[in-house]
């Protein structure tokens, strides 16, 4: 904020997403969901008061109306999808994207490959599944009683927990922070910063790995 220079946007692409080509260990165990890391990232923008700034743009299994309701309705401002128009395209997930052997041709530049994937007939199908989404999300947000996308919000969207039993909504289970929050803690004295957090844990790691016998 001193110097009022910011980024234009910051992508959020949740643990979810990725395709044949990312490492099995990292697409099962690396990274946040996307609910949670586009809740992190709205409340920290939102706590340095600098949301207005900004846009967020969230990824990560965006594959239906609803998953653009729930995103944009947790703070996201746009959705942007490549498995799904992968799947439309005639993906079958032969995790074979880093080989150039991918046998629909979507990933492959093999010329023989490559006759599967024919633009004229796809991009029907490309189309047709991008519009259908639009539609349906469009269709969810009219049923929510909201006129513009722009209008949602957390206390919007309701989830069932406990064993499908009971339901709270994304305001309940998200819960926003107050504009400016953090730049009031931040002026506390007795803040401690995530670099002293990081430091103390690399210490005490340390002590730790140094103390074991060889």
């Amino acid at each position: 904020k001193e110097t009022d220079i910011y980024p234009d946007f910051i992508t959020v692409d949740g643990a979810e997403g990725g395709t044949g080509a990312a490492p099995p260990e990292f697409s099962n165990h690396v990274g946040f969901p996307l609910t949670d890391a586009l809740h992190f990232v709205q409340n920290t923008l939102v706590g340095a008061g600098v949301r207005d700034k900004i846009k967020v743009v969230c990824s990560g299994k965006v594959l239906s109306g609803f998953s653009m309701v729930r995103n944009l309705s947790l703070g996201a401002d746009i959705c942007v999808s490549a498995r799904a128009f992968m799947f439309s395209m005639g993906c079958i997930q032969a995790l074979k994207c880093d080989t150039g052997r991918c046998p629909t041709g979507v990933t492959s530049q093999d010329p023989e490959l490559m006759k599967g994937l024919d633009p004229a007939v796809k991009f029907h199908r490309v189309y047709n599944f991008h519009h259908k989404t639009l539609e349906q999300a469009f269709h969810l947000i009219g049923a929510m009683g909201v006129s513009d996308p722009d209008l949602l919000h957390p206390g919007l969207v309701m989830r069932r927990t406990s064993g499908g039993t009971h339901a709270k909504s994304y305001a309940d289970m998200y819960p926003p922070v107050d504009s400016n929050y953090l730049s009031r803690m931040t002026s506390r004295k007795d803040t401690i910063t995530t670099g002293s957090l990081v430091e103390s844990s690399w210490r005490k790691g340390k002590q730790l790995l140094q103390s074991r016998p060889n």
